[in-house]
């Protein structure tokens, strides 16, 4: 009986070990040592910039095939269809023009690429008025 039972507890400790490494995905994976940057007080008129770092993850190249903003004051920059192969690193540069703005600003960067889900990174800021 004691051999029965340990013969069961090996075979589930087997199967659920298993199980663990079966569900790692495959495929490239992007992940950011930031995902929100908060550039404090600007005045308005003031451009900023900074730059979010990423790191392939996963175990196939990745590939950054859009980052859109919101509106027309923030910008992004970044290698286009170029592969990232895993284990590297790249940049996304976000550019922010307060010009006409003011008060308490939250801009998102949606990035796409053939990871399959869309991923989001944001900046923030507190416009105010110029001293002009």
């Amino acid at each position: 009986m004691k051999k029965l039972a340990f013969l069961f507890l090996l075979f589930i400790g087997v199967t659920a070990s298993y199980a663990q490494t079966a569900e790692k995905n495959d495929g490239p994976e992007i992940t950011f040592n930031e995902t929100t940057f908060d550039f404090g007080d600007i005045k308005q008129g003031d451009v900023v910039e900074h730059i979010f770092t990423f790191e392939n993850t996963g175990n196939q190249p990745l590939i950054i095939s859009n980052a859109t903003t919101t509106c027309g004051c923030t910008a992004s920059e970044y290698k286009r269809g170029e592969p990232i192969a895993p284990g590297e690193s790249s940049q996304i540069k976000v550019k922010f023009n307060s010009r006409g703005k003011m008060g308490a600003i939250n801009k998102v960067v949606t990035i796409k690429s053939n990871i399959g889900e869309d991923r989001k990174i944001s900046i923030k800021t507190n416009v105010l008025p110029s001293d002009s």
